[in-house]
């Protein structure tokens, strides 16, 4: 287990909330738990633009976002340190 993953994070409030928008800092891929999707391919990119729906918890230590990327259909189960917040505002 890394450093990381000691943190209980369920002991302070979440970082995000549902209608936060956020950005994935990396790649992710389905491990098995997406309909309709081969396990190992890449749901969300880095970069991708989402928007918190809910929270749960996992391991009865971590914050689980699940995060909809509305460009890509698909909602999916991210950590904090996966995600960065995004700017409110609009590009011109």
């Amino acid at each position: 287990m890394s450093t990381d993953d000691r943190e209980i994070e369920i002991y302070r409030d979440p970082v995000y909330t549902p209608g936060d928008r956020v950005i994935s800092r990396k790649n992710i891929k389905n491990d098995g738990t997406m309909f309709g999707k081969e396990i190992g391919e890449v749901v969300v990119k880095k970069g991708d633009i989402g928007y918190v729906r809910d929270i749960g918890v996992f391991l009865q230590q971590f914050y689980i976002y699940a995060v909809d990327f509305v460009d890509r259909a698909s909602i999916v189960g991210m950590r904090e340190r996966e995600l960065t917040p995004a700017s409110t505002e609009t590009p011109q």
